[in-house]
């Protein structure tokens, strides 16, 4: 424990002065009494609930749970609203508002009288952008991840949420399903509250925060609705005035050996390809040098051992069933750095000594793993200079390594114009290229690298093919895709060159990607290309577009990686 010292909040109330009277009366509207303001911990529930997010739709009442656990332990709870960011439905693109939400969570803690923070988080953009924001400020902070919806029932059988999403076009097109089939998926995928049910980007998240320490031994796979979610946000509540009175800050917890340990967990239970580009945006706010190359280079050859979709059939309620995380960072052993520390006090491989495998179908072990190398692979070549991912457990193996001619598409508006056109020159070994979906083309660098497939080739029977984009794919989707392609096309990057017809080879063994075109040939293009008139002239995609990083770099804001601390030294009057 380090030695205590005075509370933040005191700066605020602890005056008997003008600005202490100003501090203190205002809020005495709201009933509190003398001792919220005398030398409690001050702790703040940054809520990403919105009815416009169904993921955080529960929040509201994890919020209240979480300030019993603040006032049994002896703090004072202040809960107050962020931007939060609904997957599903904003447009053009969550990512587009990470860094907007990352500002107003960085901004609300610093500006305010808190001590500690609990981030209260759930879908997938709401999780990083809220560390992110936490992380430049750097104050005692724990996470209550909203969990997992239960699994969806369908027909007898379990359906994903999210991971259906990517069949709908091919049962379409099959006429697999009819118009009132699908509205029966509709109600059964999401059938409670919190966020996708499969390994996709949001349980990537809570995976990522729990392994790099963030959160309490165990929280990241609860499912929203089991009641031991509650009893995990109480306990969250109590701990985090603890940690005020440690003063464990967040620097103290996100080291260089967390974000590696968060790098191996990430390819042992198949996490999102958007793990990648929200790490290196953390990594960036806190200070820890992280680049592209250590995503392959640790975690490239980890063997997959959690058995959940979209790399496996079944479900995060399964997952937790069979013991979670816990499990797989026993499992892991060796491969993990030791003394690691996390938001209750103890190690990371300490949390976990006791946990058991209740399954081992959904969770396996090193010696029979799902898939014996499977994490996110970084590819380099002349059609990639500064890198671009795939994941391998999600591909198919006989398209690891391929070489086809390019159908390109160069916007997301061209691909829906003419993909389905039946004299579309296309065939099963074709590549599709897709272009202007970066940070800066789209903007916002959408999740739509996995494009579905022409309907004529579904026809056929076809269920994969390559495709390449400078864009992202939902952590719920799968196949042979190539993302994050960097530089992207939209700054003139090599992808901007391509034309129909060039060949293209993918060699995942050897983390290749190369376009058979010479060096002469792409001078002379680029001697003729245009860059794209901006999307916006004006308010804050004006600012991410003259300010955003590219893919490699995690696409935050090149104003805001760093951070500023906590320190506020002028009042408002």
């Amino acid at each position: 424990m380090k030695d205590k010292k005075k509370l933040r909040s005191q700066e605020w109330f602890g005056g008997n002065d003008k600005m202490g009277f100003v501090h203190r009366s205002w809020l005495r509207n709201q009933g509190y009494p003398d001792d919220y303001f005398r030398g409690k911990p001050v702790i703040g529930i940054c809520n990403t609930w919105s009815e416009l997010t169904p993921c955080n739709g529960h929040l509201r009442d994890i919020a209240e749970v979480v300030k019993r656990g603040i006032l049994e332990a002896g703090g004072v709870p202040f809960e107050f609203p962020v931007m939060s960011l609904g997957e599903t439905i904003m447009r053009p693109t969550t990512m587009l508002f990470r860094n907007l939400a990352s500002m107003d969570v960085e901004e609300s803690i610093r500006a305010n009288p808190l001590d500690g923070i609990v981030l209260l988080t759930g879908c997938d953009k709401t999780t990083p952008a809220l560390i992110m924001g936490a992380a430049s400020v750097d104050l005692p902070t724990i996470v209550v991840p909203g969990g997992p919806m239960l699994n969806g029932k369908f027909r007898g059988g379990e359906i994903g949420s999210g991971s259906f999403n990517w069949k709908i076009k091919e049962k379409q097109d099959t006429h697999e399903f009819s118009d009132a089939d699908l509205l029966e998926a509709e109600v059964c995928a999401a059938r409670s509250a919190g966020h996708c049910n499969t390994m996709g980007t949001a349980s990537t998240m809570a995976t990522m925060a729990e392994t790099l320490g963030l959160t309490l031994a165990g929280a990241s796979s609860i499912p929203a609705v089991d009641s031991r979610k509650k009893v995990m946000a109480q306990m969250a509540g109590r701990r985090i005035v603890e940690m005020v009175h440690e003063d464990l800050k967040l620097s103290d917890i996100l080291t260089r050996p967390a974000f590696e340990n968060s790098i191996v967990v990430n390819a042992a239970v198949g996490g999102s390809t958007n793990f990648i580009i929200h790490l290196q945006a953390i990594a960036g706010r806190i200070g820890v040098d992280l680049c592209l190359e250590d995503f392959d280079r640790i975690g490239g050859h980890i063997p997959l051992l959690v058995n959940l979709m979209p790399s496996g059939k079944y479900l995060m309620e399964d997952y937790y069933y069979a013991g979670g995380l816990g499990v797989v960072i026993n499992a892991l052993g060796d491969l993990l750095n030791e003394g690691c520390i996390t938001a209750n006090g103890k190690t990371l491989t300490d949390n976990y000594q006791a946990a058991k495998c209740y399954n081992p179908d959904v969770i396996r072990t090193r010696d029979n793993p799902l898939n014996p190398a499977a994490g996110i692979a970084v590819l380099k070549g002349n059609l990639c200079e500064n890198g671009a991912v795939i994941k391998p457990s999600a591909a198919t193996p006989e398209l690891m390594q391929h070489r086809g001619r390019a159908v390109v598409f160069e916007s997301m508006e061209d691909y829906h114009a003419r993909i389905d056109d039946p004299e579309l020159p296309i065939d099963k070994d074709s590549v599709i290229v897709l272009k202007g979906v970066g940070p800066k083309g789209y903007p916002g660098m959408p999740e739509v690298g996995n494009v579905d497939l022409p309907k004529k080739l579904i026809l056929q029977g076809v269920k994969d093919m390559v495709r390449i984009s400078d864009g992202r794919m939902s952590g719920t989707a799968y196949g042979t895709v190539v993302l994050h392609v960097s530089p992207e096309s939209a700054i003139g990057g090599t992808l901007a060159l391509v034309q129909d017809g060039d060949e293209i080879e993918l060699n995942v063994a050897e983390r290749r990607l190369h376009l058979h075109v010479s060096d002469e040939e792409l001078a002379h293009r680029r001697t003729h290309w245009q860059p794209p008139e901006p999307r916006a002239t004006r308010g804050y995609v004006k600012i991410y577009l003259d300010h955003v990083e590219q893919a490699e770099k995690g696409a935050d804001l090149t104003v805001l990686v760093g951070k500023s601390g906590s320190t506020v030294d002028r009042d408002l009057h």
